[in-house]
Parts: C-alpha cells; structure tokens; sequence
C-alpha cells in the first residue's frame, strides 16, 4: 500500500513517498521499460538544481523522456485511482457549476460530474489538497477526485470556455504570426516560451504515440493544419491556432538547427527526441508556401525497425529468392517502388542479413536513415562535392564486398554502379519505378548499355506496402461469385472456399481497422531469356509476360494472395498497385 505525507515545500499537498534514488513513480516507470536510471538520476538532479519545487513527472515529461500519459497511467497505478479517458470529458458545463474559470485552469481541474452531495473532479494533481478543500469551500459539497492527462484536461478547458480550435499548451501564444515574421530576436523569444516548447513536444509525442512515420504542420489561409501519417495515409488532428504558426514552426526550425530568418528557401535539418524512454531521429524539411513554411518531420525509431525479410511480410519462397541473390557474389540488386513504400527498409534488411565479420560493407545514403553496428554508412553532402557518383569513386578504392547506393539518381552513377558490379562486387540500390520490368528501360532510358546491364543486374524487386488489418476486429465475409472470377481468388484456395476480411475498428486500431503494414512484392531475376529480351529492346510488357512464365508472382498476385489469407483488404491491394505490366488482370480472367 502507498505512504502519503505532506510535502513540505511549496503549496501543501500529499505525494507519495519513496526514496530519493528513486521515487514510487520513477519506480514504475522503469519497471514498465518507459524509463532508465540515468534517466532518474538526472531528473532528481534537475529537482534538487530548481528554485522553485516541481513534480518529478513534470521534470520528465519537460526532457522528454517519458509522455504526460506515461506519467498518468503510473501514477493511476501507484494511487490505485482511475485514469479518466479524453472521452468521458463533459461538452458542457454541469448545471449549477459555480467554480471560476481562471480557478479551473491555474489548477488543471476539470468537473466532470455534479449531484446534490458529491463534485466529481478529474485532475491533474489528484492529491492536490489545497485544490480539494476550495472546491469544497465554494460548493459545500463532498469532492471525489480522479486523475486525467494534464494537456487533455487543458485542452477541455478551452473548449468549454472559449470554444477556440486550439490544442493543448497553445494558451499563451496568441500573437498575430506576422508581427514577428521581420523580427528574428523577437521570434526568437517567442519560439522560446514554455508554451510553444510545451505545444511542439506534444505534437511529437502524440505522433509517436499514434505511430505516426511523418508529422504535417502545414499553414493555409487563417488555418494551420496539423495531420500524422499513420500506416501511409494522413489523418488530420487537433491543431495549433494560427497566432501561433509562427512560434510553432521556429520551434522547430530552431531544434532542427535550421536558419530561422531564412523563410524563401527550403531547409532541412535533424535532431533527436526521447518519447517514453525511447529515442527517436527527427528528419525536418521546411519549404516555403503561400501562407508560410510548410514543416514534415519524419520519425525514426532504430529499434522498432524489421531488420529481417519475414517482419517485412516476405514469405518463404520470396525469402529464399533474396537469399539467393545475395549469396551472389558480385553483380547488382535494385530494390524499386515510389516514395515511401519501404525500399530502404528492404535494403537494411538485406544489409543485416549480409553484415558479417568477413565482409567489408560500405553504404552511401541521403540521408543515413539507422546506423548498423558493422557497416561503414557515409552520407551525401551535394554542398561540398560529395555527390553519389563522387562517393562511389571513392570507395570502391575501400575495396569492400558490398557497396549500398541509396538511389541511382543519374546517369553517371548507374554507370559506376554496374562497373562496380562488374568488377567483382555486390551492389544495392533502389530507383523509382512501378514495376520490376520497367526498371530495366528505366536504366537503359539513363544511358546504361544495354550488354552492361544484362552482365550487371542479378535481379529487380518492386513493392509497395499495405496497411495490415487489425486482428482483435477484423471482420470475415464470403466474396460474391463476380469478385472470385474477376481477381482468381480460386487460386488461393485448397478447398474452394474463398473466406476475405474486412476492417471494422476498435480500441487497439483507434476506429480504423487496420494497424501496421507490410510488403508486397514481385521479383524478377534476371534469367539468360530476358537479357536476350533485353538486348533486343523488347518493350516492357514482353519482359513481365515472359518473367511471369517463369515463375514471378506479380505484386498484385502477392497482395490478393495475402488478402486471401487475412493480413490485409483487396482494397488496400487495388490502392497500391499498378495494373500488371503483362496487361493482365489479377486472375488472367
């Protein structure tokens, strides 16, 4: 059972006690893999420094190392209280309520609930006595306090009161964006307050959170919109309002350490982040717009990465065709696809999967996304000369066994990378196209030879990734005759009975149904029959027909087999892939 007593430094109020190494809550945490000790330490270390008393909680969440709701569910378990869910927030005020505004909102206290004996109230600081006996004071009545997330009770606040479309944290900052825009010390200073700080830090931990890859902060006319990319597709969240575009985005500008004053050019810039006892790379691009600087931050999380085939949604026989083009000795693999459909992902699990003590690895990126232990990552600096064409000349002199070209952007360094290859080493690269047979006239298009690229190219991967249906809410259902004829779902099926899922949405998956996603993929290895088709400029189609003759399931084939046995939607397979290059349907129908 928790001790409480009277904290003797600042208001009077209870807290529960615990050594000063470290305090029940720092206990749970860590316990919970949220925090470690270092971690404490410094943040006791940083309580003792202070002038002014300050909750542990609030220390962690102000570094970064844990969210406010990290600290609200430890604390709900160590008080054994109840933690009150954003949804349970009244949209009005109770009837009878006489508790001033300006009271609520300095204590972060929010009533929930009023009857003729009792005041429910969900707060920030439950065992905050002071808050208690004046809220008994002012009603008469008995009060039964309940835990909530300080910047949702805050946000509730608003909402109630004002009606603004703010977010937490945004009170404070209402300044008109363009009065400072001229004036870079006093945007400055304005980036600088608790507020904004406050605000941009729970941007990036709700995005975290969500398992957001990318966070929009977009500005429009008398609008600055916000939206996180979850599982590829954007979703629009509370936003900031727009007084505080400005202080906003030179927040970011200013922990990415990019040039405030500069607003008419692009910038891009990095810096790192802990949320919830995790550390995360935060890639920044700004670009200027319209109505202001448009920011994405990418999330980066080394450790949640799948740095192997089979976490990427790679079955056996797509596993074992990697493994054997890798085995290779020499010649080049490409991994292709549009932005954003995990080719990079690919290739780190191809790195991890070659990275042994015997080979010398050397990777050329922009930007180095994860570092791997082992391998020799160099990043692209255009500025200074250090192109990819000028780092492939370079390292081949490293004589390593495998070299990792980010993406064949030109000319000149496809035709480095085949020379590489055909000098004895192992190449890896990516290029942009919608399939795996347009990706040799991609590279003929780019000036390679053609009997180059025949004696180079080992094989070409193409993929594309689809969201993952929720397993605690996917729903079954049997297809009608047409949609079993017209994709050949037949095929799928030992029994002829066809059984596909649909996403319905629940608590885990936030509504939506899905949660996650994975690969699908068609590979196309370089037989004798298409580099002669190849060195004949047959066009693309013959290549893909030819390449499905002997064996290559197309994406959309992999997509509705892995529909077909429950991971994802048709849908979501239909969304991402291109029409076969072979001009036939899914099921040759």
């Amino acid at each position: 059972m928790t001790t409480l007593a009277a904290d003797t430094v600042g208001p009077a109020r209870l807290v529960a006690v615990g050594t000063p190494e470290q305090p029940p809550l720092c206990g749970l945490l860590v316990d919970a893999g949220k925090l470690d000790t270092s971690d404490v330490d410094r943040a006791l270390r940083l309580q003792r420094e202070q002038a002014d008393w300050e909750r542990i909680g609030s220390i962690l969440v102000k570094l970064g190392l844990v969210s406010e709701r990290d600290v609200a569910d430890s604390l709900a378990s160590q008080l054994n209280l109840e933690l009150v869910d954003r949804s349970e927030y009244p949209d009005e005020r109770p009837d009878g309520t006489e508790v001033t505004e300006r009271f609520l909102k300095k204590n972060k206290a929010l009533i929930l609930d009023e009857n003729d004996d009792t005041l429910s109230v969900v707060m920030a600081d439950p065992l905050d006595d002071y808050v208690i006996d004046a809220l008994k004071l002012r009603s008469g009545k008995s009060v039964a306090p309940r835990l909530g997330v300080p910047s949702e009770i805050e946000y509730a606040l608003e909402q109630l009161f004002d009606g603004k479309n703010g977010a937490p944290g945004s009170a404070g900052t209402d300044v008109v964006a363009a009065q400072y825009l001229d004036d870079v010390e006093q945007l400055k200073e304005l980036a600088g307050e608790a507020p904004v700080i406050k605000l941009v830090n729970q941007l990036i931990h709700r995005a975290a959170e969500s398992g957001a890859s990318d966070i929009h902060i977009e500005p429009f006319e008398g609008q600055l919109k916000v939206r996180y990319r979850i599982d590829g597709l954007l979703r629009e969240v509370d936003s900031p309002p727009m007084q505080s575009a400005a202080a906003v985005i030179s927040r970011v500008k200013i922990m990415a350490n990019l040039n405030i004053a500069e607003r008419r050019l692009a910038q891009d810039g990095r810096f790192k982040q802990r949320v919830r006892g995790v550390e995360y790379d935060l890639r920044v691009s700004t670009v200027p717009t319209m109505y202001g600087e448009s920011v994405v931050m990418r999330l980066l999380q080394r450790d949640a990465v799948a740095m192997d085939f089979v976490s990427l949604g790679f079955n056996d026989s797509q596993v074992k065709a990697m493994h054997d083009v890798l085995a290779t000795p020499h010649g080049i693999l490409l991994v292709t696809g549009p932005t954003g459909s995990g080719k990079s992902t690919t290739l780190y699990a191809a790195l991890t999967h070659l990275n042994q003590p015997e080979r010398m690895i050397i990777t050329v990126e922009d930007p180095v996304e994860y570092n791997i232990r082992g391998i020799n990552q160099m990043q692209v600096k255009p500025q200074i000369g250090l192109t990819f064409a000028n780092a492939l000349r370079s390292i081949v002199r490293q004589d390593p066994d495998v070299i990792m070209i980010g993406e064949m952007r030109d000319t000149e360094t496809a035709q480095i990378a085949v020379q590489s290859a055909l000098t004895g080493h192992l190449v890896l690269s990516t290029l942009h196209t919608n399939d795996a047979a347009g990706s040799v006239m991609r590279l003929l298009d780019m000036g390679v030879q053609d009997y180059l690229l025949t004696s180079a190219v080992t094989a070409i991967q193409a993929q594309r990734l689809v969201r993952t249906l929720c397993t605690e809410c996917r729903e079954e259902y049997t297809p009608i005759d047409e949609v079993v004829e017209r994709w050949g779902l037949d095929r799928f099926a030992d029994d002829g009975n066809i059984t596909l899922y649909k996403p319905v949405g629940c608590e885990r998956c936030g509504g939506i149904g899905y949660s996650g996603r994975l690969a699908i993929l068609e590979i196309l290895m370089m037989s004798n029959e298409i580099r002669d088709l190849v060195l004949k400029r047959c066009d693309v189609g013959d290549i893909a027909r030819l390449a499905a003759e002997q064996g290559m399931i197309t994406m959309r084939d992999d997509g509705l087999q892995k529909a077909a046995a429950g991971l994802t939607t048709i849908e979501e397979v239909l969304r991402v892939t291109p029409e076969p290059a072979t001009g036939k349907d899914g099921g040759g129908a």
